[in-house]
């Protein structure tokens, strides 16, 4: 195994794009929207690379308001990087088109790891590439529309253990002109339950010598991502769980990949109690801005900001993941995740003990970890690894994000 430690020399090229610290926000469907990737990026001071929530392509293609407005960047993330779900080569080729000539995005990473069954059971995301031939015609189609701009993929080890795709696909994506390879070490079948399998990274980046791999699972804590390089001599790291409820990792990333271990943010339970405001009024505004809010306040009639309203609404789903560690009765966190204005949210804050330190124990794993799952697979699917027969756009999916 390689045992070089990473420096702050350590740079990922995709494409153009140097990526340093060579470090990378994991696409999750209903988080990494556009407020979410702002804080991210703020405690980075701008390092790395946040990817996009991700979007189907027949959505964008036939510009579903929703979809619109989940790529709609901030004016200081550079690049724009989108992410893409699809399974019909043609219609996955007109979105990268799309893209390329609306200039919509500077990068665009592909989906092929998703497990969830609304996916699969289309034949998408981790369920794709074991159709050696699908896979490698929706890969030629996005490079050539691509033009100028970089393609990368994002996959799984493969649908289970009998059924492991990571290497073939990895050819192929080499062979097609793919940019960088991204592999979550695990199977379909574990979602996120179990160990990811770092050595699977490292057989990988041993595989496709050619371009940049990364590696993503149970990075919890800067020092996993350090070990992770370390370990499978990876090109650089994906954080998807590790950052739910604390958007300041990647400000401990940096720091572990200058070197700089004191740089490391340890807040107290008041510094993320404003994290959790300041996010969920990012999320109101951004709503409010999509148009969202205002057909809300219209159809509901009035009373306070719909905006304001919908942003700590869609915040509820964090309030656990920022929590985590710390000293909160179960009736005040129950309280919290229902609050309905930012005034609520912040006087149910102030009632807590802010001075807590950071909890010794809120480094460890978050979010689901539901493993051994049954993969929901189209009619026949594993039959035949190359016949991709009655895969067209009727297996789209129409909607984007979570």
């Amino acid at each position: 195994m390689p045992t070089a430690s990473p420096t702050a020399n350590t740079t990922l090229s995709i494409g153009p794009h140097a990526v340093q610290p060579p470090v990378v926000l994991a696409p999750m469907a209903g988080i990494t929207n556009a407020p979410f990737r702002t804080l991210c990026r703020e405690f980075s001071g701008g390092k790395g690379l946040f990817v996009s929530e991700m979007i189907t392509t027949r959505a964008l293609v036939e510009r579903n308001e929703k979809t619109m407005q989940l790529i709609r960047f901030d004016a200081s993330e550079q690049p724009r990087s989108i992410q893409l779900y699809g399974v019909d080569p043609a219609t996955v080729g007109k979105a990268v088109r799309m893209i390329a000539e609306e200039d919509l995005a500077d990068h665009i990473d592909l989906n092929f790891g998703c497990p969830v069954p609304k996916v699969t059971r289309k034949g998408g995301g981790s369920a794709l590439p074991f159709k050696r031939n699908l896979l490698r015609a929706i890969l030629r189609e996005a490079v050539a529309g691509a033009g100028d701009l970089p393609v990368t993929m994002k996959m799984r080890k493969g649908i289970d253990d009998d059924h492991l795709t990571y290497l073939d696909a990895g050819r192929i994506a080499v062979e097609e002109g793919v940019t960088a390879i991204a592999l979550h070490g695990r199977t379909a079948a574990q979602h996120y339950g179990g160990t990811a399998d770092w050595e699977a990274i490292a057989r990988l980046k041993e595989h496709v010598p050619e371009i940049p791999v990364l590696g993503n699972g149970d990075i919890w804590s800067a020092d996993d991502a350090l070990r992770m390089v370390r370990e499978t001599g990876c090109d650089g790291v994906v954080v998807g769980r590790g950052c739910l409820g604390r958007p300041w990792l990647f400000a401990d990333l940096v720091a572990a990949f200058e070197g700089r271990p004191d740089g490391y943010v340890r807040p107290t339970l008041r510094e993320v109690a404003d994290v959790m405001v300041r996010h969920a009024t990012l999320l109101g505004e951004w709503l409010e801005s999509g148009g969202e809010a205002r057909r809300a306040t219209v159809e509901g009639g009035g009373g306070r900001r719909a905006g304001e309203s919908r942003g700590v609404i869609d915040f509820r789903k964090h309030v656990a993941w920022y929590l985590k560690g710390f000293a909160v009765g179960s009736e005040m966190r129950r309280r919290l995740a229902v609050t309905s204005t930012l005034e609520e949210l912040r006087a149910g804050l102030d009632e807590l003990d802010l001075d807590q330190p950071w909890p010794s124990g809120a480094d460890g794993p978050r979010g689901r970890t539901s493993g051994n799952n049954r993969v929901v697979l189209p009619d026949g699917w594993l039959k035949d690894p190359y016949d991709c027969a009655g895969v067209g756009e009727d297996a789209e999916l129409d909607t984007s994000g979570g």
